[in-house]
């Protein structure tokens, strides 16, 4: 599992990496070919939109693998530790279904509404931009899974140091 994760987590973070170069080659190019040549580019101004949607979406699914996500732990840190390993629980289940409902079944349902709509410049169906919401989806289940397994196995080696530490005593 764990070998899994770490190749999931080197082909999300060398796609999001492209992807914020592309972004800046683009963004570049439309800066230069506005003011420079007075001829602006509207295609490299779409496919930065479409660069960021998907790079945001893509590395918010790897930063939920990574657990490095923003978040206001003050009073989480307050509870013992098995009662904070208990809430990540409760946390991850939460964004399973997040994620199942929003953005994997919603996103699919946007995706195939709007593939009979094309980009203003690129004139690629619009659906295959939405894709990036099923499979960012799809993706931040998966990493939920490994950290609910990974939570289960943190449960159960604190049930176990504990009954351990009851059975020296």
């Amino acid at each position: 599992m764990e070998t899994l994760r770490k190749g999931l987590d080197k082909v999300l973070e060398v796609i999001c990496c492209t992807l914020l170069a592309l972004m800046t080659i683009f963004a570049t190019w439309q800066v230069a070919s506005r003011y420079v040549f007075n001829n602006p580019s509207t295609v490299t101004e779409e496919l930065v939109l479409i660069c960021f949607v998907w790079m945001g979406l893509l590395g918010g699914a790897y930063v939920f693998g990574k657990q490095e996500h923003m978040c206001m732990s003050f009073l989480v840190d307050k509870l013992s530790e098995k009662n904070h390993a208990k809430f990540k629980l409760f946390s991850e289940i939460i964004v399973i279904l997040f994620a199942a409902l929003v953005l994997v079944f919603g996103g699919f349902r946007m995706s195939q509404l709007s593939m009979g709509q094309l980009s203003s410049s690129l004139q690629i169906p619009m659906g295959y931009i939405y894709l990036a919401l099923p499979l960012s989806g799809i993706l931040t289940i998966f990493y939920n899974i490994l950290n609910i397994n990974d939570i289960i196995k943190e449960l159960s080696t604190t049930d176990t140091n504990k009954n351990k530490d009851t059975k020296s005593a």
